[in-house]
């Protein structure tokens, strides 16, 4: 780089060279790629050797630069013919050749300290200075971030009432903690208290390519469930997982595995999970302690530079030995999405769909229940975002009921800090009161992890 410099500044000061400021001719690409072929010859007269290949051909014009280039390259294969004419020559290259060499290196770095005298004043001998490699007090500190959840509602029934509401606060720690392990802790403050949604410790670059997590974390059951509540697409979970999961969706304190499986099919990345765990399900195991078990397989295709799919399928179970109670889940999700990549932040269309089948033993009592839902998302510039998601779904135990919903979508992404969304709902069953809502939706997030999706 230096010696680039060099030339640079010494093709700028060569004297008795026309200047012809109105003859652009020479390009920067062109200046650079010759300077840098005849600065690999210089390399290699200064090694000893002899270039190899044809001369530096210099590129036309009639400008300083494209003269100054000429001038270079013509005085270059001096130097080379003069040097590796022969084999005697080779061997013992000639004494004025060496000189004009050394003369030519010598005046580009004149040139090149002449015109920046602090860089030349950093190559001479200097007092060492010693730096401490130790962190300092702020280094130790974890990144903390927040996100607030406000809602405003009108109801379709009377008198009207909780029309305003703090769904919730979240406060998130995450630290590295060391070269092998990371932390992260989030908080949820609700109008019922404080919880830890998450805690938990995670390993990176195990044997395997593996990623082992300890801890309380959201489990990875479709495409939604690990997204907290103020990133989702709606105001809430699909009612799917609020019926056979619960409000708050799947979450669990045990151990996870993860890896990227060693082959593809179809050109795709195949990713999967197990993990045992004491779940927080009580629709799905009726506040069971004992352990459950929780595996998903993820497929990822690129089908092209804007859009890919996705194909997940899990299956989850745990009992209940105090309530008589065996739960099975299994799910399938799949997932398309257009970005082009010149409008990422501004052209968006996405296309979930997710169907669960629930299979319960209750006393002896077998029951097998279906449930899902579709979303669609499209984002039509860098602000609006419109959706629409249709859920449909059995009772998961207990009388054969049904219930659906429509919920469409308009979303004001402010900026990555704050997002505002008007929603509807309309919501029904063969159990249920017709139900007609209309809620207003403010987020915000400070901190360095905004609204954190998966």
């Amino acid at each position: 780089m230096r010696r680039t410099l060099a030339i640079l500044i010494l093709l700028g000061c060569t004297g008795g060279i026309p200047v012809e400021a109105q003859q652009p001719v020479t390009t920067a690409d062109s200046v650079a790629a010759t300077l840098a072929r005849l600065a690999a010859r210089l390399d290699t007269l200064e090694a000893g050797a002899c270039p190899a290949g044809p001369t530096v051909v210099t590129p036309a014009g009639t400008d300083s630069v494209a003269v100054a280039l000429r001038q270079l390259a013509e005085r270059l294969d001096r130097l080379v013919a003069a040097r590796c004419g022969g084999d005697a020559a080779a061997a013992a290259p000639p004494a004025e050749a060496v000189d004009e060499l050394a003369a030519l290196r010598a005046a580009a770095v004149q040139a090149a300290d002449a015109a920046h005298p602090a860089a030349a004043a950093d190559t001479g001998a200097k007092e060492p200075v010693f730096e401490g490699r130790q962190r300092d007090a702020s280094a130790l500190n974890p990144e903390i971030s927040a996100t607030g959840d406000i809602r405003f509602f009108l109801r379709d029934e009377s008198p009207q009432q909780d029309n305003f509401q703090l769904e919730g606060v979240e406060v998130a720690v995450q630290s590295t903690l060391d070269p092998y392990s990371t932390a992260k802790i989030i908080l949820g403050f609700e109008q019922g208290g404080v919880g830890v949604e998450e805690g938990y410790l995670y390993y990176t670059g195990l044997p395997g390519r593996v990623r082992l997590d300890a801890g309380k974390f959201r489990q990875p059951l479709g495409d939604l469930n690990r997204w907290h509540v103020h990133a989702l697409p709606e105001s809430d979970y699909p009612l799917v997982y609020q019926r056979y999961i619960g409000e708050e969706g799947l979450a669990g304190i045990g151990l996870s595995v993860y890896t990227a499986l060693p082959f593809s099919i179809g050109h795709g990345t195949h990713e999967l999970w197990l993990q045992g765990t004491t779940s927080e399900a009580e629709e799905l195991y009726a506040g069971s302690t004992q352990p459950t078990v929780l595996a998903r397989l993820l497929n990822f295709w690129q089908l092209s530079p804007s859009t890919y799919v996705q194909l997940g399928l899990t299956g989850t179970g745990g009992n209940n030995a105090g309530a008589d109670l065996e739960s099975r889940l299994a799910g399938a999700d799949f997932r398309l999405t257009w970005r082009p990549p010149e409008a990422g932040t501004r052209k968006e269309f996405t296309l979930r769909a997710e169907g669960y089948l629930l299979h319960s033993n209750e006393a002896g009592f077998q029951t097998t229940r279906y449930g899902g839902f579709a979303d669609l998302n499209y984002r039509a510039s860098r602000r609006w975002i419109l959706g629409v998601r249709g859920d449909w779904l059995e009772a998961p135990r207990g009388t054969y009921d049904t219930e659906w919903a429509v919920v469409p979508t308009l979303t004001w992404w402010q900026s990555e800090f704050v997002y505002l969304r008007l929603e509807g709902r309309h919501q029904d069953g063969s159990n249920v009161s017709p139900m007609n809502q209309l809620r207003a939706q403010v987020v915000f997030a400070m901190g360095p992890h905004k609204h954190e999706t998966y």
